[in-house]
């Protein structure tokens, strides 16, 4: 998988680590950058890839251009947002 878009979906992924209960582990993370279940970077890889190309590599746009074409993504990248609190 690119690396741009594992590093894009950081953003989609990176709410409910920071908003995490003191007491529960941390999630997994790879490098230091907490990337998401492989499930859920190929659930939103495609549409990253298809509707936010010209964001990369800044994670934020990627995200912000996600939540903007939400009505285009395909079912399973929507769901990754919604379960994100996005």
């Amino acid at each position: 998988m690119n690396i741009r878009i594992c590093v894009a979906l950081l953003a989609l992924l990176s709410g409910p680590a920071l908003a995490q209960e003191p007491n529960q582990p941390p999630p997994s993370t790879q490098g230091g950058l907490f990337q998401g279940t492989p499930e859920e970077q190929a659930a939103c890889s495609p549409d990253a890839t298809r509707f936010c190309k010209d964001s990369f590599p800044d994670t934020f746009k990627v995200l912000a251009c996600l939540k903007t074409n939400r009505e285009k993504l395909r079912q399973a990248c929507r769901k990754v947002l919604e379960t994100h609190g996005q």
